[in-house]
């Protein structure tokens, strides 16, 4: 019989024969359609296990760590993992982010079996789909996509006695519309979920319709800074960046655009008049993530030392001010700030702000319009410029309406320079980022208005 997942952690633990130990069990199931000019191709649904063993070791006058992870592990192997985390702690050498270990008990789901997804979490989506596919093909457009869902149940066991379990629901769909003998006119949305109870594809399709009726008209336009309308997407691709960028002890070290001449960080500096708000919350409403650290490695904005420590609702900017940065144990000891490690899910608000995305194009009296930005990255970190491309629609907008679709651009900006030059804000929306999506999925977004967006060349890609 198949050990449970506890039993996995119990017996890793049991053991162990270093200083300390930390284990986490991950169980997960997913789902997925696939389709392709108006198809279905093909589905299936995948399980996995996967088992990371931390082991903490007195080395020297310090304490050193070492992490393993394997899937698919059986009770019988448990005992090399274990010995493989423990020769891996004492070659690594004393850790510079060590600290206790957290202490607690059991939570009161430890005991509950892992959670499930199945293909039925589809049973709506994939009727829809059928229709929508009808439609497609008397328009004479073609779909393409993907959609999945994903149930990861985690379980943190230490030598502390700490026993806590998060299950973990997420999902995505993301639709090409394709038109035209070469199939050049295209378009792209996108949604991320924890059911498919919100998702309703002949929306999404009516979008999909709207925007490549847009690109009947084609217009070739020069680079240069345009007056732009981001989309929610948009700015979650660009905003995503920035957190992952928040690194507190890099902005201490003097090497990120949040640190502060001279030395120190940028925390208690205004970054923008603009009152925005850039927040995370473990119990957000629909973008609910894990209430503690669950850290299978150390990084610079995080510690396999911090797991299960509890996440707290977190503003990282607060009207404009910037409050907090991404904060280990260890990294709050050296910038002596408190600790507000990451949380998953991220959340801008523009205070005042009301309306939509069409209510900001209709603004506009000769600019742009985005669908969403890929293939990004960094050009300076301490400035955050980042380089990149549009994709799957960018439109002309004269006189507040979109007139045409135009060529794809590489474009060069800093996301925290966005937020200081912006002339416009709708309201806050659950936003899923085309180029981040698949590792960050829960984020909520403003559209944004930028004067002068800097569209640096043009670019082929289509």
């Amino acid at each position: 019989m198949t050990a449970s997942a506890q039993e996995l952690v119990e017996r890793a633990l049991a053991l162990s024969k270093g200083d300390g130990c930390i284990v986490i069990a991950g169980e997960s199931t997913s789902a997925n359609l696939r389709w392709a000019t108006n198809t279905l191709t093909t589905n299936g649904v995948m399980r996995s296990r996967s088992i990371t063993v931390i082991s903490t070791v007195g080395v020297g006058t310090g304490v050193a760590s070492g992490a393993v992870s394997r899937t698919s592990v059986s009770a019988d192997e448990l005992e090399a993992l274990v010995r493989a985390s423990e020769e891996t702690a004492r070659g690594n050498g004393a850790a510079d982010d060590a600290n206790p270990l957290v202490p607690g008990g059991a939570s009161p789901d430890w005991d509950l079996a892992p959670s499930e997804t199945s293909i039925d979490v589809f049973s709506s989506v994939a009727p829809a789909l059928g229709d929508a596919f009808v439609e497609a093909r008397g328009a004479d457009r073609l779909l393409y996509g993907f959609v999945e869902h994903e149930v990861d149940t985690y379980y943190l066991g230490t030598s502390t006695g700490l026993r806590l379990r998060h299950v973990q629901p997420q999902g995505h769909i993301g639709i090409t519309g394709k038109v035209g003998s070469d199939l050049s006119r295209s378009a792209w949305v996108g949604q991320a979920t924890r059911d498919f109870s919100d998702v309703s594809i002949a929306s999404l399709d009516a979008e999909l319709a709207r925007r490549l009726a847009w690109s009947a008209r084609r217009i070739d336009l020069e680079p240069g800074r345009y007056d732009t309308v981001l989309p929610p997407t948009a700015v979650a691709d660009l905003m995503i960046y920035a957190y992952w960028n928040m690194s507190a002890r890099s902005a201490h070290e003097g090497r990120t655009v949040f640190s502060r001449p001279g030395g120190g960080t940028r925390v208690g500096e205004r970054l923008t008049p603009h009152p925005v708000t850039l927040r995370s919350d473990p119990g957000a409403s629909g973008l609910a993530s894990a209430p503690f650290v669950l850290a299978q490695a150390s990084s610079g904005t995080s510690s396999v030392f911090d797991n299960g420590l509890t996440l707290e609702p977190t503003d990282w900017m607060r009207d404009g001010s910037l409050t907090a940065l991404l904060q280990t144990r260890r990294s709050a000891e050296i910038t002596d700030l408190p600790v507000t490690p990451a949380v998953g899910n991220l959340i801008m608000e523009v205070g005042g702000a009301s309306g939509g995305l069409d209510d900001l194009v209709a603004g506009v009296d000769r600019g742009l319009l985005l669908t969403c930005l890929w293939y990004i990255r960094e050009v300076d970190p301490q400035t955050l410029l980042l380089t990149g491309l549009t994709r799957d629609g960018v439109y002309l907008v004269e006189g507040g309406e979109v007139v045409g679709a135009v060529n794809n651009f590489r474009f060069n900006e800093s996301p925290v320079d966005l937020l200081s030059r912006f002339s416009g804000a709708s309201t806050t929306v659950p936003a899923f980022s085309r180029e981040w999506g698949d590792y960050f999925h829960r984020t909520a977004m403003p559209a944004l208005r930028v004067p002068d967006f800097n569209m640096s060349s043009v670019s082929p890609a289509s």
